[in-house]
């Protein structure tokens, strides 16, 4: 059997990781869970990733990985041609760095279940806004530098890394949020760079089978 990504068209998470399946050549059956329904809080789901989160990447084989970054090194393990990260360890670690001030810094306070979260507790639409603007802007700041010193063309190097996988899908949902991305320069070029790429053309949301264009 083969690899099964269980996946939401725009969510940042699952874009990661069709991202790395799409620059490591690797082919993979969709399964689309519709987080504003919230299939993923259904017990079907919950059977497959109990933590309720996409993406869930079926091995084909009885086990099941989660957390986007987590496959993403796992992928970089056992497919490492072509390389996500570099081979140097400060290189990498600075890869790390710059894909994880994404995952951990500012996507997670941003994501769907954050907004629902704020709704519940009285937060008016334009506040809740506001929040998503800050975090993205205060990480995007963090990152402009790194890019502008690290990146030749994408985020890091000549070639797309871990780093790219990550900040790609960010910019997308910084977009989302009418977000005015003019204050990143380098940030704005590596997102231009990668959106030229064939792996980062399939990946894109608008390319899923279950997304909704207006």
């Amino acid at each position: 059997m083969g690899l099964t990504l269980y996946s939401a068209w725009r969510a940042t998470a699952p874009y990661r990781v069709r991202i790395g399946l799409h620059l490591k050549g690797l082919s993979y059956d969709y399964v689309p869970i519709d987080l504003i329904k919230g299939e993923q809080r259904e017990p079907a789901y919950k059977a497959v990733n109990p933590q309720g989160l996409t993406p869930a990447l079926d091995l084909g084989d009885g086990d099941i990985l989660t957390q986007s970054v987590a496959i993403l090194e796992w992928l970089e393990e056992t497919h490492p041609e072509p390389a996500i990260l570099p081979k140097d360890a400060l290189a990498r670690q600075r890869v790390r760095t710059m894909a994880l001030i994404i995952a951990c810094d500012i996507h997670p306070l941003n994501n769907t279940r954050i907004g629902r979260a704020l709704n519940r507790l009285g937060v008016s639409k334009d506040d809740n806004l506001a929040w998503v603007h800050r975090w993205i802007s205060d990480g995007f700041d963090t990152l402009e530098p790194m890019v502008v010193k690290y990146g030749r063309g994408f985020a890091f190097g000549e070639t797309p890394t871990l780093a790219d996988c990550c900040l790609i899908p960010q910019v997308y949902s910084a977009n989302r949020y009418e977000l005015d991305l003019t204050p990143w320069p380098a940030i704005r070029s590596a997102n231009e760079t990668a959106l030229a790429h064939p792996a980062f053309q399939a990946a894109h949301p608008n390319k899923q089978p279950d997304a909704v264009l207006v």
